[in-house]
């Protein structure tokens, strides 16, 4: 039976620089995050070694760091959903009657040099769709250049890692394009 956190889950304030210019937004952290209190902090969820290729900080080294690497290289990390209820941590146990988005029209307001915006994964992907892209102005949603890329987490188990990281170089021509 999967361990249930309390409900509804919310998920954790943005990590952020102003002069982000990519964003990569996760659903809902999942359970070992929530109890953490860190994004991504599953041992078996490769966005750190990942996301390290690009930002040059190992998966290894301290979160605090970890984070710091992000923003330093320009990138911005957040999750599509504020609050959810959800029994474990799969995506599609998510109760969609339950869901309330994050305020993305303040958050894109405030980061203006951000270009790129990067799912990972499906669900966050649908439901930036369906819950947050008919809200922002127009103004904002031409500025930006979304696409979805493959799931870090372990429950993607059809796709390898050496997949995922090709997948994933994305992120870093995005920041290379300036």
């Amino acid at each position: 039976m999967p361990k249930i956190h309390p409900n509804p889950a919310t998920s954790f304030a943005p990590v952020a620089r102003r002069d982000a210019r990519v964003l990569i937004l996760g659903s809902m952290p999942g359970i070992a995050s929530l109890d953490a209190q860190q994004y991504y902090a599953h041992p078996r969820n490769a966005f750190w070694a990942i996301v390290g290729d690009i930002t040059g900080v190992a998966a290894t080294e301290p979160y605090p760091r970890r984070l710091q690497g992000l923003k330093h290289a320009g990138i911005a990390l957040w999750d599509v959903l504020h609050t959810c209820v959800r029994p474990g941590s799969l995506d599609a146990a998510i109760v969609e009657a339950s869901i309330v988005a994050n305020d993305f029209a303040h958050f894109f307001a405030r980061h203006t040099l951000l270009t790129h915006v990067f799912f990972n994964g499906a669900k966050a992907a649908q439901s930036f769709r369906r819950y947050v892209q008919p809200t922002l102005p127009d103004d904002i949603a031409q500025r930006l250049r979304f696409a979805q890329l493959p799931s870090t987490s372990p429950a993607n188990a059809s796709s390898s890692i050496a997949r995922k990281r090709q997948h994933w170089q994305a992120v870093a021509q995005a920041l290379a394009q300036g």
